[in-house]
Formats: C-alpha cells, sequence, structure tokens
C-alpha cells in the first residue's frame, strides 16, 4: 500500500519537474502568498488526478494486468517525449481568473493537467493498483512537492534554474521506466535482435532530434522574450516621462526646481535612471518628499499610476520592477497621503487603497478594467 503510495509520488515529482505548470507555480508565487499557492496546487490537482484515478480503476476490470502493463510501458516512453516537446507560450500563461488566489492557482492547475502525462501517469498506475486511493495521495502529494521545489528553487536561484536540464532528466528517467516495462511485459518471441535494435535506434534518433529542437527553440524563445519584456519596459518609461513632464508644475510655480525632494522630481529621476539601466537611490531618511500644497491633476495622476498598476500585473520578473513598484508609490502619495507598501495581486491592491479612500479605489479599478492591455504604445496620453 505505502509502496504505491510512494511509487506513484516519484513519478509525478519526475514527470513535473521543469514542466509548464511548475514554472506556473514559480509565477504565482511571485502574486500569491506561498502557502495559498500551495493549497490551491493541492485542491486543483486533487479533482483533476482523482478523476484519473477513478478511469483506471475501471479500466482494471476490462483489461489483462499484463496488456496494461505494456500499455504503461508504451505510455512511459511517450511521456518521456512528452516531456522533451516544446511548449507553446500561450500554455505558459496565468490563468488571470477573478476568483481569488488559492480558487484561481486550482482552476489553473485542473484545467493545466487535463489530458496532461501526469494524468495519464495517474490513470496507468490506478489500473494497475490494489489500493488507487494511495495512489491519488502519492499523485497530489508529488505534484504538491514539485511546486514548492519549484517555488523554492526559483526564489533562491531565480534565472539560474537550469530547465532544459531539468527536463532532459526527467525525460530518461520516464525512458527508463517505460522500456524497463516493456521489456518485462512484451511477448519473448518479439524480443529479439533485429527488432529491439532497429527499436532503440529509432527512439535515440527521434530523441537527439527532439532535443536538439527544444535547444533551438527554448534559445530563440528566451531572446524574444527578453528583447519583448526590454521593449516594454523601454516604452512605459519613455511614456512615463512624457506624462510627468506634463504634470510636473515647474519653475512657474514652484520659483526652484526641488529635484528629488518633489515627489514628481523623485519619480522623474526613477524614470530616468530605468532609462539608463540603473537602480534609483532612495532619498536619504529623514528627507521626506513633498507634495503638499501643489496643485497637480488627479486625473492625470491616476493615469500614471494605472499605467503602472497595468505594466506590474503583465510582467511576472519582479527584478524589472523596482522602479515601476517606486513610481508607483510616488504616485500613491499625492493621491492618498502615502504609499501602499504590500502588493500582491490587482485586487487586493485595491482593496488595500479602499481601506485609505474607497471613492478612490473604484477610480482606479475602472479605469484599469478599461485599459486594453495590448501595449504601452496605446496608453492614455
Amino acid at each position: 500500500m505505502i509502496q504505491e503510495m510512494i511509487w506513484a509520488f516519484l513519478l509525478i515529482f519526475v514527470a513535473e519537474m521543469g514542466d509548464k505548470t511548475q514554472i506556473l507555480a514559480m509565477a504565482f508565487a511571485t502574486r500569491y502568498p506561498v502557502r495559498k499557492v500551495l493549497m490551491g496546487i493541492g485542491l486543483g490537482v486533487f479533482l483533476n488526478h482523482g478523476l484519473a484515478v477513478v478511469l483506471g480503476s475501471y479500466l482494471s476490470r476490462v483489461v489483462p494486468i499484463r496488456t496494461i502493463q505494456m500499455i504503461a510501458g508504451a505510455a512511459f516512453v511517450g511521456f518521456a517525449f512528452w516531456t522533451l516537446k516544446p511548449e507553446d507560450e500561450e500554455e505558459e500563461k496565468e490563468q488571470r481568473m477573478q476568483f481569488g488566489p488559492m480558487i484561481t492557482v486550482a482552476l489553473a492547475f485542473f484545467l493545466g493537467e487535463l489530458g496532461d502525462k501526469t494524468q495519464l501517469t495517474a490513470i496507468t498506475l490506478s489500473a494497475d493498483a490494489k489500493y488507487p486511493v494511495m495512489v491519488l495521495a502519492g499523485t497530489v502529494s508529488g505534484m504538491i512537492a514539485t511546486g514548492a521545489l519549484g517555488i523554492l528553487i526559483g526564489k533562491k536561484l531565480g534565472d539560474k534554474i537550469p530547465e532544459l536540464g531539468i527536463k532532459i532528466l526527467a525525460a530518461s528517467i520516464f525512458m527508463f521506466f517505460g522500456l524497463q516495462k516493456l521489456f518485462q511485459t512484451v511477448p519473448p518471441r518479439f524480443l529479439k535482435l533485429y527488432t529491439v535494435v532497429p527499436f532503440i535506434c529509432i527512439l535515440a534518433l527521434i530523441t537527439y532530434l527532439m532535443v536538439r529542437s527544444l535547444i533551438r527553440r527554448r534559445r530563440a524563445g528566451m531572446q524574444s522574450s527578453l528583447v519583448a519584456t526590454a521593449k516594454l519596459l523601454h516604452d512605459y518609461y519613455l511614456h512615463m516621462k512624457e506624462d510627468l513632464d506634463h504634470i510636473c508644475l515647474g519653475p512657474t510655480y514652484c520659483g526652484t526646481c526641488e529635484g528629488n525632494q518633489c515627489v514628481i522630481g523623485h519619480a522623474k529621476e526613477i524614470v530616468q535612471a530605468a532609462l539608463d539601466n540603473q537602480e534609483c537611490q532612495a532619498v536619504p531618511r529623514g528627507n521626506e518628499v513633498d507634495h503638499w500644497n501643489k496643485p497637480f491633476t488627479e486625473e492625470e495622476i491616476l493615469d500614471c499610476l494605472v499605467d503602472t498598476l497595468w505594466l506590474i500585473s503583465i510582467i511576472w520578473d519582479e527584478k524589472n520592477l523596482t522602479n515601476a513598484h517606486f513610481i508607483r508609490n510616488q504616485m500613491e502619495t499625492i493621491l492618498l497621503g502615502q504609499p501602499i507598501k504590500r502588493f500582491e495581486d490587482i485586487d487586493s491592491y485595491i482593496e488595500e487603497v479602499r481601506k485609505v479612500d474607497a471613492v478612490l479605489s473604484d477610480k482606479i479599478s475602472n479605469m484599469f478594467r478599461r485599459r486594453k492591455p495590448v501595449g504601452v504604445s496605446n496608453m492614455s496620453a
């Protein structure tokens, strides 16, 4: 009984190493508390794999065990190739549902695992299991453990995660167990030298071609993603520079420019630092920026804030958002008299603003919902 749970745990754990769902767990962890992400993973996978175990248990009653084991061996070989299959970027995007952190994560993982290799693995294991419930416990705990490890590694190592190497290792383990199962269950009359050697050569050739294609696509995709993110950030900061120049009251009102002692002046420094690929220097403690008694236009400040919130909502890499969060805090200081320090996601952020100013939170919410996420060039001028 325990062996079935451990076996299921290990196979699922290996299957998800470097998979899109592990990457999705890392991404969710940048938006939601880790505890809620893991609870969401557990709920989504429990529902998904529970369905798989029911199907697998029924299958074992109508198909001979030896045949099921042979099919399982072939399935594991297929899972090895599936692991090496390049994934479209659309499959890795975050599910932006408005149901709260845990339900959003659960729904994303339930839908993401439908028909996936881990669900099929659960079906295969439960079809040959004496205790299907233990298989379910193993697969669910394996998914949670993989997600937790992914989140931990992601927070510790960031961009240094050897994703491609992990995929190749996971595929190798699947291939090993798949071939082992096939050689144990295929009738001896088919296990001849003239059949086994060509079969192994074909598998090796397919594996080589898939790995080579994966490396090429990964390199190209990584470059295109970096370029797209860099362009998006650059366009955003150029847009902010124009807006801030327009918002700035100038010497006509201020007499002498106060530089980073003015909230808009500080925001300008942040933008310029971002355009120069530098981190903004914080204002020294004790020297608070000035924003009182200056007739900034609320509509223009709101526009800058919402544009910034839009950028933060579509870029997951927090390292690229340090300056954007600085700008967000400057706009909040003008509108609310204080910055909103905590930011998990847009909905929770609006609730934090509501605690300070309910009317303003409704304005931010309405403006954000109307903003079309198609590019910084379409931000309102």
